[in-house]
């Protein structure tokens, strides 16, 4: 076991003394195949800002989220980026391209302190050969990921308005926030910026839209603190 002390950034456990490992997680693995899994892993500690990988690039292995957040984006010849969505502890980065030999199809970049599991990518598919429940597991997120592709692409595509795709997306957030009397508040550890680049638009159009939903006292984001006083109206927007 790691002595959590001596990691930077106050980051902590191996795999199985890992807090982490509900049923939706790839982590959630027998002990069994958890113990061949820490045998062909690495791990590594990443400060903020750092890139796993880029889009292209020949996959040389998986990335396990252990501690963190990382965002997966793409982006055109133009330069404009586009977020498709922010894994979080126990997801597993490049399994796509590692399972069909392909280059990686997303850039990924931490968004904060993160530590990281490695495994190189013959010893992954070799690893999922002879683990029938790890392979499940990564079927099912591969599932999950081209799922959640579909979604973005189909909500950037088929909404009408920037405006409805910011309430989806606040909407989204607060999914999990604290209701009291009515008024919804969570917390959005997410710059202007990088809002645009989750629900693709400019950062000058996501602050004009927030402004406006503040104005008409429906949504304001402070900082990182969200706050939704009319649910309802937010809900009314987000379907134009």
């Amino acid at each position: 076991m790691i002595n959590v002390t001596k990691l930077p950034y106050g980051l902590s456990p191996e795999c199985l003394d890992c807090h982490l490992r509900p049923d939706d997680f790839f982590c959630s693995l027998s002990e069994e195949t958890l113990k061949a899994f820490a045998q062909i892993k690495h791990t590594s500690v990443l400060p903020q800002g750092a890139v796993i990988f880029v889009e292209g690039q020949k996959a040389r292995g998986i990335f396990m989220v252990c501690e963190g957040r990382v965002k997966l984006s793409t982006s055109s010849r133009r330069g404009k980026t586009l977020i498709l969505r922010i894994a979080k502890p126990g997801e597993v980065l490049g399994l796509h391209a590692v399972v069909t030999g392909k280059p990686y199809e997303l850039t990924v970049e931490t968004m904060q302190p993160c530590r990281l599991a490695f495994v190189d990518g013959h010893d992954f598919l070799q690893f999922l050969k002879r683990h029938g429940d790890a392979s499940l597991h990564c079927a099912q997120q591969i599932s999950r990921d081209c799922k959640h592709s579909h979604d973005v692409l189909r909500s950037i595509s088929l909404s009408h308005s920037v405006s409805g795709r910011v309430a989806q997306f606040l909407l989204e957030s607060a999914a999990a926030g604290v209701l009291k009397e009515g008024v919804v508040t969570t917390t959005i550890a997410l710059t202007h910026e990088t809002i645009a680049q989750l629900t693709g638009t400019s950062r000058e159009t996501v602050s004009r839209t927030l402004n406006g939903f503040k104005k008409e006292d429906i949504a304001e984001l402070d900082g990182s603190i969200l706050t939704i006083h009319n649910k309802a109206a937010l809900e009314r927007i987000a379907t134009i």
